[in-house]
């Protein structure tokens, strides 16, 4: 993986698929798995929309099972880094902040609000109680490094982790800039350059966009905290998400666009 800009241009895309968050719903994924194996084809590109981790159990065992999705495309497409993208979503920024823990002024305080929003699934998932991470939250700051180091040395076991939650980026889109792919929104009132966290938490009444962003026609995102989507909801507008509340169902919704904002085909996972 790469990590040289937070924005990535895709290129001479014939089809670009754009997975919603999976929020480690390990059987879920690998339904929309085998049917990207079975359908990708040349000059496609492919989205993963933040939030792959959280909430759900299995938080390692998905990310393995998408990075085992992103080789075996690779080696049979001879796929760029970039022509597979990892965005950032909330679960990934709260688990990066986890990372370093020792910095932050009140740790045990984070540490619950994180636990609150479902980043004790993904630790637990490495192998830590949520007791444990809590008892070392307020022990000190050494302790907390000591900690860090170990979570840190502990991703690096696991193949592919650690790389995947250094390279994660804020957004991607088209050389046409007509379609947009991020996490949750963006503040339309700023540039992309000018969007802080707006990418992973969202921005007010961001559903209700009706107008192009800059150039963009279509933005697509894969989280909304509404509880209320249907697919046949995004299909004729600027902004298309790909996501289903409750958290409890367990669907993963995907997308195939065309570079100019086209929307070829909606589906999700059951």
């Amino acid at each position: 993986m790469e990590n040289k800009s937070n924005f990535v241009e895709l290129s001479s895309s014939s089809r670009i698929w754009a997975i919603g968050s999976i929020h480690s719903n390990f059987k879920s994924f690998n339904l929309v798995k085998k049917l990207i194996i079975d359908n990708f084809k040349e000059n496609d590109k492919l989205v993963f929309l933040g939030n792959i981790i959280g909430l759900g159990g299995n938080s390692r065992k998905t990310l393995n099972s998408v990075l085992d999705l992103r080789f075996a495309l690779m080696a049979k497409f001879k796929l760029k880094p970039k022509e597979i993208i990892f965005l950032r979503g909330a679960q990934e920024e709260m688990f990066n902040k986890l990372l370093q823990l020792q910095i932050a002024p009140n740790p045990v305080e984070i540490v619950n609000w994180m636990f609150d929003h479902g980043v004790d699934k993904t630790l637990n998932s490495y192998g830590f109680s949520n007791e444990e991470v809590l008892t070392i939250a307020s022990s000190g700051t050494l302790s907390i490094s000591k900690w860090t180091q170990k979570l840190n040395q502990i991703l690096l076991t696991n193949h592919g982790h650690k790389e995947y939650f250094v390279n994660l980026k804020h957004a991607a889109y088209s050389t046409s800039k007509k379609i947009l792919f991020v996490n949750r929104g963006v503040d339309v009132s700023r540039p992309l350059s000018a969007q802080n966290d707006c990418f992973w938490w969202g921005y007010h009444n961001f559903s209700k966009i009706d107008a192009p962003y800059n150039s963009f026609i279509r933005i697509v995102r894969g989280y909304q905290s509404l509880h209320t989507n249907e697919l046949e909801q995004s299909k004729n507008r600027v902004v298309c998400t790909l996501f289903k509340q409750p958290l409890t169902n367990h669907t993963i919704y995907a997308g195939i666009f065309r570079e100019n904002g086209e929307i070829l085909e909606l589906f999700e996972s059951n």
